[in-house]
């Protein structure tokens, strides 16, 4: 059994420490990772990213822009791209094997 994902962090330059466990913590060290770019369920394949920005936005105050993108292809239609806007410091935490790592 592989052992669940936590990370501590805090948003700058002074808030207080939380921790963030899970998938919502992956989906918190990719929208850091990628800063600006953004995160889309294509790029970063996740099972349910709408549901890890709503956690991560109400329960820890994270303010996260989420962009509407149209795609083409045989199945167009159109994604979300989520961009982490708060200054956030990874404290402490190691991802679990096979989840990507905070820059």
């Amino acid at each position: 059994m592989s052992k669940r994902l936590k990370i501590t962090a805090r948003i700058l330059p002074d808030g207080q420490p939380f921790n963030v466990y899970g998938r919502d913590a992956w989906a918190l060290l990719e929208l850091q990772r990628y800063g600006q770019r953004g995160c889309t369920p294509i790029d970063n394949p996740g099972p349910r990213w709408s549901a890890y920005v709503h956690k991560l936005r109400t329960r820890y105050g994270l303010a996260i822009e989420t962009l509407d993108e149209s795609h083409g292809g045989q199945f167009a239609g159109s994604h979300a791209r989520y961009v982490l806007l708060t200054k956030v410091e990874i404290l402490e935490g190691e991802p679990a094997q096979g989840m990507a790592v905070a820059a």
